[in-house]
């Protein structure tokens, strides 16, 4: 379609560089694909129930610790799951049981001073935990707490049945070992450095574009998708308003798309099956 040809919707304020960022992709005949990842959940909340509304069908991939993962929120996923709200929820594995073990850097849970046979043992005791809770919905694709997994252990993750992981910042490549996809998240909505609160529109438009932008001219991996993260255990009301109206604004063009996870991470899925 012609940029002539195009009808423009009403773009709130502020949300036009967001959408002539989605017209330079149409212009290339290209589509701009994105995904949603949420953090810590462990049991249904009011939190999580807010989370899910403000989605709109807008596919989710919860990440969940698996030791403190709850049945009730097995049972809850079912239900929505069932309804007809038409939000479709994967669940990844947020690491074992969100501990650190850092002792001379950042936090971890997997960091390069704990044993193989450690990490492994973790791996697994979380694989087989989200496999008990929420069978076929849990995807065996790691979230590494604090979004940190120290490159020597990426060969245990095949070896452990997992064959994803999703860290932050652009992904150096696909395919970090044989059998694992890798896809990140580039825009955490939350200022963990200032009280928790929502980073701010512009912050948030900004890092999102620079990430298409970066892909659309190849500067950095063109297929990975763009990844949005939110804590709904810590999320405020200006944070609910942001996701609205990017999955509005977002919704109003043809060359976006939200993708489910397991479309991002489906060939090693169905190949470890």
């Amino acid at each position: 379609m012609s940029r002539s040809a195009r009808v423009f919707p009403v773009i709130p304020a502020g949300w036009s560089g967001f959408f002539d960022e989605l017209n330079r992709w149409q212009d290339a005949g290209r589509v701009a694909t994105l995904w949603w990842r949420d953090d810590d959940a462990v049991a249904p909340s009011r939190a999580l129930e807010r989370l899910v509304s403000v989605a709109g069908g807008t596919p989710l991939a919860l990440a969940v610790i698996p030791a403190a993962a709850r049945p009730e929120l097995a049972a809850w996923l079912s239900h929505r799951q069932r309804s007809a709200l038409g939000t479709r929820i994967d669940v990844l594995q947020h690491g074992w049981k969100h501990s650190n073990h850092s002792v001379v850097a950042k936090k971890s849970e997997f960091p390069a001073q704990r044993s193989s046979a450690e990490v492994a043992f973790d791996l697994a005791a979380g694989r087989t935990r989200q496999n008990q809770l929420f069978g076929i919905r849990a995807l065996p694709v790691l979230v590494p707490p604090w979004n940190r997994f120290d490159d020597r252990l990426l060969p245990l993750l095949r070896r452990c049945g997992l064959s994803g992981i999703s860290r932050a910042t652009p992904r150096r490549s696909a395919r970090p070992v044989p059998g694992v996809v890798e896809a990140n998240v580039h825009v955490d909505l939350v200022a963990w450095s200032s009280g928790r609160d929502f980073i701010g529109e512009e912050v948030a438009l900004s890092s999102l574009i620079a990430h298409l932008r970066a892909r659309r001219l190849a500067l950095t991996c063109a297929g990975e998708p763009t990844g949005i993260l939110t804590h709904h255990l810590v999320q405020d009301e200006r944070t609910e308003a942001f996701l609205h109206r990017l999955f509005a604004v977002s919704g109003a063009h043809v060359a976006v798309r939200w993708l489910e996870a397991i479309e991002i991470f489906a060939p090693e899925v169905v190949d470890l099956a």
